[in-house]
């Protein structure tokens, strides 16, 4: 069973981390290395069927709005747990943080969370893991939810840009083992931005 861990740490690393500001060019950037990456007979996460179909993903159209500026809080003393994956497997993540943001006026949090496996890896020890739900997920988005890749910050805000959420493997191949969105992350809201549901 292959697993489903942070599935574009080069893509991210030059499109998803030091990005201070809202730039269109960015999350195209983004989407063009994910559908390379899609199309990639060594690289894709798609069934042999699925892929010589493949042409592009579904993206919702690109929208500032989902692009925020969150206040990060560290939480301290927490206790590693075993994350519920798609699988048996359980990987051991812990709380790293809450973030805390607003879209159209309205207030929302999301826990961030650091693989403790991945951490040891020093080209990763910074890496943060933020898996999301929201109400167009079953719907326009995969049911499962959404992930979104960060980094440690050095000061207390974080920027969240959702037009950078990618869909678990899972969404494209039940070989792989997935982290499954926790219950506190699921937003009321319709978080219309990154990847749109692979199959109806």
């Amino acid at each position: 069973m292959k697993t489903s861990l942070n599935i574009f740490f080069l893509l991210v690393s030059f499109f998803g981390f030091s990005q201070e500001k809202f730039e269109v060019s960015s999350v195209e950037a983004f989407q063009k290395e994910l559908n390379l990456e899609f199309a990639d007979s060594i690289k894709s996460p798609l069934t042999g069927e699925d892929r010589l179909q493949f042409k592009a993903l579904d993206f919702f159209p690109i929208e500032e709005r989902f692009f925020v500026t969150a206040k990060f809080v560290r939480t301290k003393k927490e206790k590693p747990f075993e994350m519920k994956t798609s699988t048996e497997r359980k990987p051991l993540y812990v709380k790293y943080g809450e973030l805390s943001f607003s879209i159209d006026g309205k207030a929302y949090k999301l826990n961030v969370y650091r693989n403790i496996a991945l951490s040891q890896k020093k080209e990763h020890k910074d890496h943060l893991f933020l898996p999301f739900s929201d109400l167009t997920s079953g719907n326009e988005s995969y049911i499962g939810g959404k992930y979104i890749d960060l980094k440690i910050p050095k000061g207390n805000t974080m920027i969240i840009d959702f037009n950078k959420s990618y869909n678990p493997y899972c969404a494209y191949n039940h070989k792989y083992s997935c982290p499954i969105v926790p219950l506190e992350n699921d937003l009321n809201i319709e978080i219309k931005a990154g990847v749109k549901k692979f199959h109806d």
